[in-house]
């Protein structure tokens, strides 16, 4: 039977091999789950793909390479209280989305859910599954999970009206750590997020990606992050600790450099949280100093 509470959502760039094969997981889940794919202008035939094998699939093309922003656009098409969004080298264990959405639906303050990472082929646990599952934060009870700052996008399912409320992906932060600041949007607006480990989702990490640039926009991202929502006394220690811990190499100078180049926009929308999200802000801050899973931006 068809679960109508849920549209999966995937972003892909160039990718086709990698994102047929995660259509055709995603079309065998039992909750058989509406699926949203926006295409970010590929260049190796990936759209024509899609609808060539999956007919079934809502594909967008966009015109250039949104990022994150991507997945902005599939959500204006969902009808479903819930979005599950998934990378074109990630999928759903069948029974996970059905329970997410069972857990959504009890909690009407809860924004999210991340589930357990398994690394595929080995079958491990990603690294950063350690983090969410020790997380600092202290939630409510009513919680199904660990609260946490953060989330993994690849990883979540997220109230659709939530995720409209506080504004979806940022654009300026285009792809690479860009939920930290949609997390502590939906924080300040009162939702909460957590880690559920009875869910699961898979990855493949994909071959065709560039770890470095990955890591220049993820440090860039981080900074900029930390300059939009931390108080300038906590901005500006993270801002020391990263030039201090972060590899000396032509990569962190680029990320830093784009940074500094941004600051004016970045100024422009400079709005600190309260106290409290500050608080837990700080408490990740030290938790993550000691991650394994972390170590790309310091």
């Amino acid at each position: 039977m068809t679960d109508d509470r849920l549209t999966v959502v995937v972003i892909t760039r160039d990718r086709r091999a990698e994102l047929l094969r995660t259509l055709r997981l995603l079309t065998r889940l039992p909750e058989h789950p509406r699926v949203i794919v926006t295409d970010n202008a590929s260049g190796d035939g990936t759209p024509e793909a899609v609808e060539r094998h999956f007919p079934g699939v809502t594909l967008l093309r966009a015109d250039r390479n949104l990022g994150a922003v991507g997945r902005n656009v599939a959500v204006r098409r969902v009808r479903t209280p819930y979005v599950a969004f998934c990378d074109d080298d990630t999928w759903w264990e069948p029974g996970s989305l059905r329970r997410a959405a069972d857990l959504l639906d009890a909690a009407p303050g809860l924004a999210g859910v991340n589930a357990r990472i398994v690394v595929e082929p080995a079958g491990a646990e990603d690294p950063v599954v350690g983090d969410l599952r020790d997380s600092p934060l202290t939630g409510p009870s009513w919680l199904p999970g660990p609260a946490i700052g953060s989330f993994l996008a690849a990883a979540t399912v997220l109230r659709v009206t939530a995720f409209r409320q506080a504004g979806g992906f940022h654009p300026g932060l285009w792809l690479g750590g860009e939920e930290e600041l949609l997390a502590t949007d939906l924080r300040r607006a009162g939702w909460e997020l957590c880690y559920v480990p009875e869910l699961t989702i898979h990855h493949a990490a994909s071959a065709v990606r560039d770890s470095t640039a990955r890591r220049v926009v993820g440090l860039r991202n981080t900074l900029w992050f930390t300059w939009l929502r931390r108080p300038w006394r906590s901005a500006l220690r993270r801002t020391w600790e990263l030039l201090r811990t972060v590899p000396r190499d032509a990569a962190s100078v680029r990320a830093f450099a784009y940074a500094l180049a941004g600051l004016p926009w970045v100024l422009a929308r400079r709005d600190p949280v309260p106290a409290a999200i500050e608080a837990d802000l700080a408490a990740l801050e030290r938790a993550r100093r000691t991650s394994e899973a972390r170590r790309y931006i310091g």
